[in-house]
C-alpha cells in the first residue's frame, strides 16, 4: 500500500502529466500552420540529394539528438527500402567537438566543420529551441556564407536571420518545442523517404 507521500507524489504527476499532453495536443494542432515549409524543407532536401548534394545537421543537448536522429533516418531509412542518403550530423563526433572546444571555442564547433565539409550543393539544418544558441547560429552564417541551403528547426532571432527556411514552433516551452521538432521532421523524411524509394 503507497504512502500518503507518495499517492500526493502521484497524484501531483498525473495532473501534470494530464496538462503536459493537453498542451502537446493544443500546439500540435498550431503546428498544422507549418505544413507549407515542411513541404518547402523536403523539397529542399530531394533537391540536394537529386543533385548530389549532402545534408548535414547540428544542434545542442536535446536538439543535438534530434540531429542526430534526423540523419541517421536519412543514411539508414525510414519507413521503406532504399539507397542511403547521404546525411551526418556534426554534433555527434566527440573527438571533433572537444578538439575544437579546446583549441578555439564552443561556440565554434559547428562553424568548422560545416567549412570543413561544407559544398554549395547541400543542406545545413540546425536545431535550437531558442534561437539563440551561439555555436547554432553561427554554423547556419557559415553555411550560407558558402552557398549552402539553410534550415532552422527552432526559434527566431538571430539563427532564424542566417536561415532560408524557419520552422519555428510557437511555445515558450523546451520540451514542446522538442516534441514538435519530432513531429515536423518525420513529416520531411515521409516525403524524402517516398522519393527516394520511387
Amino acid at each position: 500500500m503507497p504512502s500518503a507521500s507518495w499517492a500526493r507524489l502521484l497524484l501531483h504527476t498525473s495532473v501534470s502529466g494530464s496538462d503536459a499532453l493537453s498542451e502537446h495536443a493544443a500546439l500540435l494542432a498550431r503546428v498544422e500552420e507549418l505544413l507549407p515549409d515542411v513541404d518547402e524543407v523536403a523539397r529542399r532536401l530531394i533537391s540536394c540529394f537529386d543533385g548530389g548534394g549532402r545534408v548535414y545537421t547540428f544542434g545542442n543537448g536535446g536538439s543535438s539528438a534530434d540531429a542526430a536522429h534526423f540523419a541517421e533516418e536519412l543514411l539508414g531509412r525510414y519507413k521503406r527500402e532504399r539507397r542511403p542518403l547521404p546525411a551526418q550530423s556534426l554534433s555527434v563526433d566527440a573527438a571533433a567537438l572537444t578538439c575544437i572546444a579546446n583549441d578555439f571555442s564552443y561556440d565554434e564547433v559547428f562553424e568548422r566543420q560545416v567549412r570543413g565539409f561544407v559544398r554549395r550543393s547541400d543542406v545545413v539544418i540546425g536545431f535550437s529551441t531558442s534561437g539563440r544558441s551561439s555555436n547554432v547560429v553561427r554554423g547556419l552564417a557559415a553555411a550560407r556564407e558558402l552557398g549552402a541551403a539553410t534550415v532552422l528547426f527552432g526559434g527566431g532571432a538571430p539563427a532564424a536571420e542566417h536561415a532560408d527556411v524557419v520552422l519555428q514552433i510557437p511555445s515558450e516551452s523546451t520540451a514542446r518545442i522538442q516534441e514538435m521538432h519530432v513531429v515536423l521532421l518525420h513529416l520531411v523524411l515521409e516525403q524524402v523517404d517516398t522519393w527516394a524509394a520511387s
